[in-house]
C-alpha cells in the first residue's frame, strides 16, 4: 500500500520517543512524575459544567451544529473582544468557532499554501504548527527565537530569496515554550512587515490569560484593528481548564476567515452545542476562575524555580504561560533528547527535549507545571540526584 509524501515528515518525532520511555518506566513499576505535556491538571469550574450539563436534557442540542447554530456564541466571543481588547469585531464574518485552537491553526495552511510555498515559523516552536504546513505540501522557513533577542525573531533576517515565496507567518505569545512575551509594538512591526511582503500574519494566542507579575499580553488584534493582515486563534483550553471539551475561535481578517471556514465545512461540522453553552457562560463570566488559574501557575512557577535553584539549577522566573524553559546543565548542553531519556529512566521524571520544537531548541528542555507544589519539590528533588550521579 502507497501513501503520501506528505506522510514523511509526521513519522517520528522526539515526543513520540518520550511517549515510549515514559510507557516502559511505567511498566516497570515506578512512578512517572510526568512534567512533559502542558494539559492543565485543575479541573474545569463548576459554573461551567452546570452550563453542559444543562444542555444534555435539551433535545434541540442533540443534532449536528452548523455555523448558523453557533451565532451565540460567536457573539460571545465578539464581545470577549471587545471587552477585553477594545477592538470591535463582526460575530458573523470575523469570527469563527474551532474545535481547540490546535484545529484552526492545523487547517489555515489547507486554504493558504501552493505546494512548496513557505511559511515562516518560530524555531523553537509549537510542534502542530509544523505539521499544519507539512499536511498543506508546504515548506518550512524556521525564524530563530534567540535568548539574546528575548526570544523575538528577527525579520530583516530572513531571506529574500525565501519571502519570495512566503505566504503566512505564525507567531505565539506569550510562547510555547521559551515562555517569552512580545510588545504592542512588536506586532505592529510585524503587521507592517507582513503587510509590506503580502503575507498572511497569524497568531495563536492560548496563553492569553496566563501572564504573571502584574503582565498584560496585547492581542495582535490591537495591532491590526482593521484586520487588514492578521488572524488570532483562541481556545477555552487554557484560561478554563477545558482542554478535554475541544472549543476555541479564531478571531479577524474575513477573507481569512471565509477561507478558514471553507476548509472546515468539508472537514467537520461544530462541537456539541452543549459545550458551547458552556464556554460562553466562560466568556461572560468575571475573573474569578482565571485569577484562581493564574494564581496557581505562578505560584508553582516561584516553587519550582526556587526548588531547582536549591539543587544548583539557576533558570529565569519566567513571566508568563505555564512552563519553564531551561538551558540544560554543560553535560548535556548538546543532547536534550539524551538528557530526557536518561533522567525519566532513571528518576520516572518526564520533561520535553528542546529539540522537539525545533533546531533552535536544542539545549534546553521544558518544564510544565501540572503538578501542585509538594511534586514539584519532589521532582526537583529527583533531578538534582540524577545531576549529581551524571557529573561524577
Amino acid at each position: 500500500m502507497q501513501f503520501a509524501d506528505r506522510l514523511q515528515p509526521l513519522q517520528s518525532n522526539v515526543f513520540a520517543d518520550m511517549d515510549n520511555a515514559k510507557s516502559r518506566v511505567k511498566a516497570s513499576g515506578k512512578q512517572v512524575i510526568d512534567l512533559s505535556l502542558g494539559s492543565s491538571d485543575l479541573p474545569t469550574d463548576k459554573f461551567i459544567l452546570e452550563a453542559i450539563a444543562e444542555a444534555l436534557n435539551d433535545t434541540s442540542t442533540h443534532g449536528y451544529s452548523l455555523f448558523g447554530s453557533t451565532l451565540d456564541f460567536r457573539e460571545a466571543a465578539a464581545k470577549w473582544i471587545k471587552q477585553r481588547f477594545g477592538v470591535i469585531v463582526d460575530p458573523e464574518t470575523e469570527v469563527l468557532p474551532l474545535i481547540g485552537s490546535q484545529e484552526g491553526t492545523a487547517h489555515l495552511p489547507l486554504a493558504l499554501l501552493n505546494p512548496n510555498d513557505f511559511a515562516l515559523l518560530q524555531d523553537p516552536g509549537y510542534p502542530s504548527h509544523y505539521g499544519g504546513i507539512h499536511m498543506a505540501s508546504g515548506q518550512v522557513y524556521g525564524m530563530p527565537l534567540l535568548a539574546e533577542n528575548n526570544f523575538l525573531p528577527v525579520f530583516a533576517d530572513i531571506p529574500s530569496a525565501v519571502l519570495a515565496q512566503s505566504k503566512m507567518m505564525v507567531l505565539s505569545y506569550p510562547h510555547n515554550p521559551t515562555t517569552a512575551t512580545a510588545s504592542l509594538e512588536f506586532f505592529q512591526s510585524a503587521v507592517e512587515f507582513c503587510q509590506h511582503h503580502n503575507l498572511a500574519l497569524v497568531h495563536d494566542f492560548p496563553y492569553v490569560d496566563l501572564v504573571f507579575d502584574g503582565s498584560i499580553q496585547p492581542s495582535l488584534l490591537q495591532a491590526d484593528r482593521d484586520r487588514q493582515v492578521s488572524i488570532e486563534f483562541f481556545t477555552m483550553s487554557k484560561s478554563y481548564n477545558m482542554g478535554g471539551f475541544r472549543v476555541g475561535f479564531a478571531v479577524g481578517n474575513r477573507e481569512l476567515i471565509r477561507a478558514l471556514r471553507q476548509i472546515k465545512a468539508v472537514v467537520d461540522f461544530n462541537q456539541y452545542q452543549g459545550i458551547m453553552r458552556g464556554a460562553i457562560k466562560a466568556l461572560s463570566g468575571d475573573r474569578t476562575s482565571i485569577d484562581h488559574v493564574v494564581d496557581t501557575f505562578k505560584t508553582r512557577r516561584d516553587v519550582m524555580i526556587d526548588a531547582l535553584q536549591a539543587i544548583g539549577w539557576q533558570i529565569p522566573r519566567p513571566a508568563s504561560t505555564m512552563y519553564l524553559w531551561a538551558k540544560l546543565p554543560e553535560v548535556y548542553a548538546h543532547d536534550s533528547v539524551k538528557f530526557c531519556l536518561d533522567l525519566i529512566a532513571e528518576t520516572g521524571i518526564a520533561l520535553s527535549p528542546g529539540a522537539g520544537f525545533g533546531k533552535h531548541g536544542e539545549g534546553y528542555v521544558r518544564f510544565a507545571l501540572v503538578y501542585p507544589p509538594e511534586i514539584l519539590r519532589k521532582a526537583a528533588m529527583k533531578i538534582g540526584q540524577f545531576l549529581q550521579t551524571s557529573s561524577n
